[in-house]
């Protein structure tokens, strides 16, 4: 078997790196691809080492783990931020990925003396202003 066309998968990681907070399905990233659903999902395995849903899930907790250290969120808001759509999945792929619960988690970061929390207000503020202008420029011809 020829090695995958990593150019056309690097299209659709970074569609997943960029808009991890979407709900993004198979279809979305394969097409992001140029792929059918099938081989894109065979395909990013091969190049990546792991499922395109995978590596979706695993950039979501990413996020999250930052924003446990540095935002003053509730585990909820953060696991609606990051694109889960609920708080028992992000909490199960949580443990599942880091080991501990996200509540557990920011306890630990805190007791380390993280930094201090970014106030969730100006977060969603600006969640919300970036979700605008993405709207505005995936509209505009």
């Amino acid at each position: 078997m020829s090695p995958p066309p990593v150019a056309h998968l690097r299209r659709a990681r970074d569609l997943i790196d960029r808009d991890y907070a979407e709900p993004l399905d198979l279809d979305a990233m394969a097409a992001a691809a140029g792929f059918s659903r099938f081989h894109f999902a065979r395909a990013f395995r091969t190049a990546y080492g792991e499922p395109p849903g995978a590596y979706l899930t695993r950039r979501r907790i990413e996020r999250a783990q930052d924003l446990l250290r540095t935002a003053n969120l509730t585990v909820t808001e953060i696991c609606h931020l990051v694109g889960f759509a609920g708080i028992g999945t992000f909490s199960r792929r949580f443990t599942d990925l880091v080991g501990c619960s996200p509540t557990a988690y920011r306890a630990d970061q805190v007791r380390r003396g993280g930094p201090p929390p970014v106030p969730g207000c100006f977060l969603m503020a600006w969640a919300e202003t970036a979700s605008t202008e993405k709207r505005a420029r995936s509209s505009t011809p």
